[in-house]
């Protein structure tokens, strides 16, 4: 279960939309900065109280951490989600148009070459 976890903590901190050291990301969920640094280098298990607070701060969703089969998920589709997370309600109306029309044109380009 945790074998992907320090991996998938250390992609979304480092894509995360604004800079965030590991002395910040301990200050916002109130742990020691060392908890942050030896989670991300795979040293220890950090108690769930923890855990939770992370993948909340980071807006990780949880069936990556305790759902192997979905934490196959690559890191630029979890950049991007984040990204779209981030977004407003008035953002996202502007985006989707975009999304489906460049989605389109991939999925022409995918049927053409077939």
């Amino acid at each position: 279960m945790l074998s992907t976890f320090h991996s998938r903590i250390r992609a979304r901190h480092e894509s995360f939309p604004v800079h965030l050291s590991q002395a910040a990301l301990a200050e916002q969920i109130g742990c020691d900065e060392r908890t942050i640094l030896n989670i991300e280098n795979d040293r220890g298990n950090p108690k769930f109280e923890v855990l939770c607070q992370i993948i909340a701060y980071l807006h990780i969703p949880a069936d990556q951490i305790f759902h192997t089969a979905t934490a196959t998920d690559g890191l630029k589709k979890q950049k991007l989600l984040l990204m779209l997370q981030e977004c407003n309600e008035q953002e996202v109306a502007e985006i989707l148009p975009a999304i489906e029309y460049l989605l389109a044109l991939i999925h022409k380009r995918g049927n053409s070459n077939e």
